[in-house]
């Protein structure tokens, strides 16, 4: 897509907030007029349309995109979007161990128990882990504290984890960052701990770095949008 704008401003709209692209309001994808109800939302959106190179793609607009996933997806179906993250958390990356060999298992146990002992303490959800990739069954009352965590986000909220989770492979890591107990480097190394493990060990691949880099910047503008709309 080509540029068609020279200015963006972020003004308020009764009580709600909405930007402007050279005096005319944006439009979501789906038609509607941007608005919500965050003036450091507006601002960061005006933000990255000033941003812009002259040929585009949404990619260059994650702030843009989640907000219309907000508005679009998350708020028609907000049950249905908890239900789906929090039967995510039933099979975290973090329950999943190698077999071997006895360093990466280590290593592994030093990078994620933590994280799911914050789990436990923060929302009493209790996972157990098994090594190897065969399914295992959690607690029944895991599902519904996960659940209950969730609900307390709001759609903007749900958007974010809704990148956010997939992105990681872990509903924990994901909750971690929308909470602030992770930044988002810190989350895309703790989430590919076996890939960082290997390519110490045996050598780095630049397919893997470069989708690295791709996911922590999906993560960054998650985290991002996430506290532009708690203020």
């Amino acid at each position: 897509m080509k540029r068609f704008w020279t200015t963006t401003t972020a003004i308020a709209d009764g009580e709600h907030f909405t930007v402007l692209l050279d005096a005319k309001p944006l439009k979501l994808p789906g038609g509607r007029g941007l608005s919500v109800p965050y003036a450091a939302l507006a601002e960061g959106i005006a933000a990255e349309w000033g941003a812009a190179p002259q040929e585009f793609s949404p990619d260059d607009l994650p702030l843009t995109q989640l907000t219309s996933t907000a508005q679009d997806r998350v708020r028609p179906h907000r049950a249905e979007i908890i239900r789906q993250l929090a039967a995510y958390g039933l099979n975290d990356l973090l329950c999943y161990r190698a077999e071997g060999p006895a360093p990466l298992v280590a290593h592994e146990n030093a990078q994620w128990d933590k994280w799911l002992d914050w789990a436990r303490e923060r929302y009493g959800a209790e996972l157990l882990i098994t090594a190897g990739v065969l399914p295992i069954n959690q607690p029944e009352d895991t599902a519904a504290r996960f659940a209950t965590a969730l609900d307390a986000y709001t759609e903007y909220g749900l958007a974010a984890l809704g990148v956010l989770v997939p992105a990681l492979g872990s509903l924990v890591l994901g909750l971690a960052v929308a909470e602030g107990a992770l930044d988002a480097q810190t989350a895309a190394d703790t989430a590919f701990t076996d890939e960082l493990w290997q390519e110490a060990n045996w050598g780095q691949d630049k397919e893997a770095i470069a989708r690295r880099r791709h996911v922590t910047a999906d993560i960054a503008s998650s985290q991002q949008f996430l506290s532009l709309c708690r203020g």
